[in-house]
């Protein structure tokens, strides 16, 4: 049995809340147009991060940010794909 050193909640835009994937962060980027490899250093880099700095909850509004300030780092082009992909198919103004 694996033993999870510390579960990290993320606190969604409706109030519900859900254990953090870093499987869904993978997928969000790969929907925005990042290769594998590429979504998966993304992924990483945000649970590291939040292990870290010892985070037992984030939003979703603040985890997003953090997937688009990498992803805008490694293609302009992806990240806009991700703001566009957010207002037209979730309704959503993400990034303003």
């Amino acid at each position: 049995m694996m033993v999870r050193a510390m579960e990290i909640t993320v606190i969604k835009r409706d109030g519900r809340r859900e254990v953090f994937a870093v499987e869904k962060v993978v997928v969000s980027c790969l929907k925005s147009g990042a290769p594998l490899d590429v979504a998966r250093k993304i992924g990483k880099i945000i649970e590291g991060r939040l292990l870290d700095q010892g985070v037992k909850e984030v939003t979703a509004i603040d985890l997003t940010k953090m997937i688009l300030e990498l992803l805008k780092k490694e293609n302009e082009e992806w990240y806009r794909n991700w703001i566009i992909f957010d207002r037209a198919v979730k309704k959503r103004k993400t990034g303003e």
